[in-house]
């Protein structure tokens, strides 16, 4: 985080005991850490947020992409059945289809 070595750490220990105290620099020093742990707690937490909306907004392109392409799958799909129903009545004119619903195909009536 701060590039900082062991002589800068003396220099602001010495400078805290000079304004703080000998008596209120351990109290001072446990609420400096205290406060410290709390922010980079909350930069944590907002770090793993924003990579968790990222992972979402990715998952959720791709399952946009993956819906765009079954619709033209099945788009696709339909018109070669189109075409297919087509040619079967025009090679078979006396055959009637059958519709969604309906028994006839090889079926008697009783």
């Amino acid at each position: 985080m701060f590039d900082s070595g062991f002589a800068e750490l003396i220099v602001i220990g010495v400078v805290a005991l000079l304004v703080v105290g000998p008596e209120r620099l351990p109290e001072t020093v446990r609420t400096a850490s205290l406060w410290l742990n709390r922010i980079r707690r909350g930069f944590n937490d907002i770090k793993r947020e924003v990579k968790q909306e990222l992972h979402n907004d990715s998952v959720m392109q791709e399952l946009r992409k993956t819906g765009e392409e079954l619709k033209h799958d099945a788009a696709a799909v339909h018109q070669d059945l189109k075409k297919t129903a087509e040619i079967a009545k025009k090679e078979a004119p006396g055959v009637k289809s059958s519709e969604p619903g309906d028994n006839s195909m090889g079926q008697s009536k009783e």
